[in-house]
């Protein structure tokens, strides 16, 4: 593992303030977020599948294409959850790729496994337990609000890709709040998902955990400091494209 690197080399970038009514400190919130995960991990497809009219798995597949996953790529699933992304990226890479996913929550991974997913971690964004430039690309579906610092992240990310190989974040990017688009989002995300959760799903654990995945996407970071990270974890190129008013890509390379 490379050493966490010194305070005042570069600065510390948490992704969200801390948000009280959830956890009051940082071992708070890694311990609310696996809680969270860990306990909603059997209702987390359905859920997603619910919110997005299942649309999720064909928007990943094309955004993993156009960004240059193809057959042969070794890739590392960041926050794999799941492992939707994972599951589409073994499709795409076949037998001569290789595709792991980490992700803190063994609950999550669980069902990647049962889902089909060959290669599981268990791994949070900030201490990856693999050798440097080992990967082509790295990915991270969603899962950018749940780390502790983007710094240590993407440095992480920057030293497990070999030269050239490429990072790509997918998140949910929030409206304007003085806008009409804000507030219809804030109102599906954070009203109607989790009653529709709790209504079929049974399960105030998946509740609180959609209810929790709004405010994080309300109080994230903006894309500037997103791609200022990138730069100063030692990431060349950085950009966005945004898809759909609200899908950000950030993207660049080793």
């Amino acid at each position: 593992m490379s050493p966490t690197p010194p305070a005042s080399s570069a600065a510390q970038i948490a992704p969200l303030p801390v948000l009280k009514t959830y956890f009051s400190d940082e071992p708070g919130r890694r311990q609310t977020v696996k809680t969270l995960f860990d306990a909603s991990a059997r209702h987390y497809d359905w859920i997603t599948a619910m919110m997005s009219f299942g649309s999720g798995r064909w928007y990943r597949r094309d955004a993993l294409r156009r960004h240059g996953l193809s057959a042969g790529t070794k890739l590392l699933d960041v926050g794999a959850g799941t492992g939707v992304i994972s599951l589409i990226a073994q499709e795409v890479v076949g037998a001569q790729g290789e595709v792991i996913a980490a992700d803190p929550s063994e609950g999550m991974l669980a069902v990647a496994r049962d889902s089909g997913v060959r290669q599981t971690v268990t791994a949070g964004a900030e201490d990856l337990p693999f050798e440097a430039n080992r990967f082509d690309m790295l990915t991270m579906g969603y899962a950018l609000r749940h780390v502790s610092d983007l710094m240590l992240a993407f440095r992480e990310y920057h030293r497990v890709l070999r030269p050239g190989g490429k990072v790509l974040l997918l998140e949910i990017t929030r409206p304007a709040r003085h806008g009409f688009a804000y507030w219809l989002l804030r109102a599906y995300l954070r009203g109607v998902v989790p009653a529709v959760t709790r209504l079929f799903r049974r399960s105030a654990d998946a509740e609180q955990l959609m209810r929790y995945y709004w405010d994080t996407i309300d109080q994230c970071v903006p894309p500037e400091t997103i791609m200022e990270a990138l730069r100063q974890a030692g990431f060349q190129n950085p950009s966005r494209h945004v898809a759909m008013g609200i899908f950000s890509e950030y993207s660049a390379t080793k």
